[in-house]
């Protein structure tokens, strides 16, 4: 009798249907990287509101006026920037976040603002239910303290 060489017909099938099963199972993990991605871009805008701030603030410490920070005129409220000049600072762009502007009311797709604050939604949220929960917003310094930067990313 001859040995047998390779694998048999079936043997091959059934190594194909294990991996397509493989596939299956492990492709929806993979798959569903859109939604991290998101919430990494509102949490490094975060950071960036954060530093533009604080670097505003140091340039309002050595200098107490209005001033040019790369390029943008930065308006100050309590030694911080104001909520419409925190956008421009911090790099947002009109084609990457939508800016909600201070004094704006609520709808079906963003938060409400006061008077006071800003809120900035990623390009890939805006428009949808997505940017009621998924955005940065800026409230402005009160008296005696820092402006506070918080994110909500449930939504992204």
């Amino acid at each position: 009798m001859k040995k047998q060489a390779g694998f048999t017909l079936i043997e091959l099938v059934m190594v194909i249907v294990i991996l397509g099963i493989l596939a299956a199972v492990a492709l929806p993990r993979f798959a569903d990287l859109r939604g991290d991605a998101i919430t990494a871009n509102t949490n490094a805008l975060r950071g960036s509101v954060s530093s533009a701030a604080s670097i505003a603030h140091a340039a309002f410490l050595i200098t107490p006026t209005t001033a040019t920070i790369e390029g943008v005129a930065v308006t100050y409220v309590n030694g911080y920037p104001n909520s419409v000049t925190i956008g421009p600072l911090a790099g947002v762009t009109a084609t990457d976040y939508t800016t909600i502007p201070a004094s704006t009311a609520a709808t079906a797709n963003s938060p409400v603002t006061t008077a006071f604050q800003a809120a900035f939604i990623p390009a890939a949220a805006a428009g949808t239910t997505a940017g009621l929960t998924c955005y940065v917003m800026y409230t402005e310094a009160g008296v005696g303290a820092a402006p506070t930067v918080a994110s909500d990313t449930n939504g992204c």
